[in-house]
């Protein structure tokens, strides 16, 4: 491996616990091994990381800047933590927690807290295709780990907050979230990242983990609000047991570099799950989503729309795999992935895959690229709507079903506005979609 994020990785032991330093090594000793991703590399090859190539540094925590004013992010009124420049911000937080959730910090863990996150820490990864991986685990100073007790019904969503300020260095955060849903529990998660406007490029390692127990329900909202000059390289990896019910939520504004994997494993008869996404670059921005659903076992069921609209020169990928293993009959799974170019000069690179090893299932796929309609928009003129205007309703209505379906009425109020002023900075062109 190149000399990239070796300082981070030199610093990550001064600031982690002691427990950690084991998975340090095992990380560093992996990424040293890691090849890495090319435009050879099949999962990359549409993907340049060049906005890697400068030095990063590890936030230092006595540095870490508490003026985050400027950084809008939902206000759920349920538990929140935030976190500033990779470190937890107390006086941003709200830790007054429900019957039925436990949370931990990792710095903060007591031995037997510690010895429960070890046993289930990378549990939904192993195994993963995710090469940033080991980097997130050598570079690991502190994460948080949820703790859904078995049959509680939690109402109030559960926020957790990455924030990037404003900085002279480039940073290098690694984020680790890690949920253990309890048999037949429900709950709602929304994680947020969100960055200040101004400072050097920041690069964001993130890792979650969400493990859903038998007949478990969960929500999980997640949405990247960072500025343009911000690089994020994540994973979700979630792993489903028997009759688990799980609806994901992705928001991506675009960045210099923006890539997620999201991994889904149904290893329980009966799993459930429904994967919404929204991605929306600009100007030069990049955006990319490798989603793959691993259908292991018989009688599961999966529904997956992306939508993206791209625009000025930027570009999007999206990488949809279904997974239908050998043993999984009786599998239904639905992939949908639709693009809309507002520019000449826009870009998309969509591959929706089936992988099927079993005879008794119910699997569709597709994918759409596509312009506004012309049509369309000249029967919006013809009733008194400027071109600009109509273009701007459009372009809402293209991906305004995702939102609507969004099951959280507070994470809805936030992002419709968001979005609407995502598409025009003119206010008034946003009056009609409000």
């Amino acid at each position: 491996m190149s000399d990239f994020m070796q300082q981070p990785i030199r610093e990550a032991p001064e600031l982690a616990p002691a427990w950690l330093r084991p998975l340090q090594q095992r990380g560093r000793e992996a990424w040293q091994q890691t090849p890495f991703p090319t435009r050879k590399t099949e999962a990359w090859k549409y993907t340049s990381l060049q906005a890697l190539q400068q030095r990063f540094v590890a936030a230092d925590r006595d540095s870490a800047s508490t003026d985050v004013s400027d950084i809008e992010f939902p206000q759920l009124g349920g538990p929140t933590l935030v976190f500033t420049d990779g470190h937890y911000s107390p006086a941003l937080s709200s830790r007054e927690l429900p019957d039925g959730l436990s949370v931990v910090r990792f710095a903060e863990a007591d031995d037997a807290q510690a010895a429960r996150i070890r046993e289930l820490l990378g549990s939904a990864v192993a195994g993963s295709r995710h090469v940033f991986v080991p980097l997130n685990e050598a570079t690991l100073a502190d994460g948080v780990f949820l703790d859904i007790q078995p049959d509680a019904r939690l109402e109030a969503p559960i926020q957790i907050v990455w924030l990037t300020s404003g900085a002279d260095a480039a940073l290098a955060l690694s984020q680790r979230l890690l949920v253990n849903c309890g048999a037949h529990s429900e709950a709602t998660l929304v994680e947020t990242f969100a960055s200040s406007d101004t400072g050097a490029t920041a690069f964001t390692n993130g890792v979650s983990e969400l493990l859903l127990g038998e007949g478990a329900r969960l929500q999980h909202c997640r949405l990247h609000l960072e500025q343009d000059n911000a690089v994020h390289i994540g994973g979700v990896h979630i792993r489903q047991s028997a009759n688990s019910q799980l609806y994901g939520f992705h928001l991506a504004l675009g960045s210099d570099l923006k890539r997620i994997d999201l991994v889904v494993d149904h290893q329980g008869a009966g799993a459930h799950c429904e994967l919404d996404g929204i991605y929306l670059p600009r100007g030069s921005e990049t955006v990319d989503y490798h989603t793959c659903i691993e259908h292991s076992v018989p009688h599961c069921t999966s529904r997956e729309r992306f939508r993206g609209i791209v625009g000025d020169e930027a570009s999007a990928i999206f990488n949809g795999r279904i997974h239908i293993h050998p043993q999984a009959q009786k599998t239904r799974a639905e992939l949908s992935n639709k693009n809309l170019l507002t520019s000449h000069k826009a870009e998309v690179n969509t591959k929706p895959e089936l992988e099927i090893y079993a005879d008794d299932v119910q699997c569709a796929h597709g994918a759409t690229v596509a312009q506004l309609d012309p049509m369309t928009r000249h029967y919006l003129r013809t009733r008194g709507v400027p071109r600009e205007e109509a273009e701007v309703m459009l372009s809402y209505g293209f991906i305004n079903e995702l939102v609507e379906d969004l099951p959280c009425a507070a994470v809805r109020d936030f992002v419709k506005p968001l979005l609407a002023s995502r598409f025009a900075r003119n206010p008034r062109l946003t009056r009609h979609l409000l």
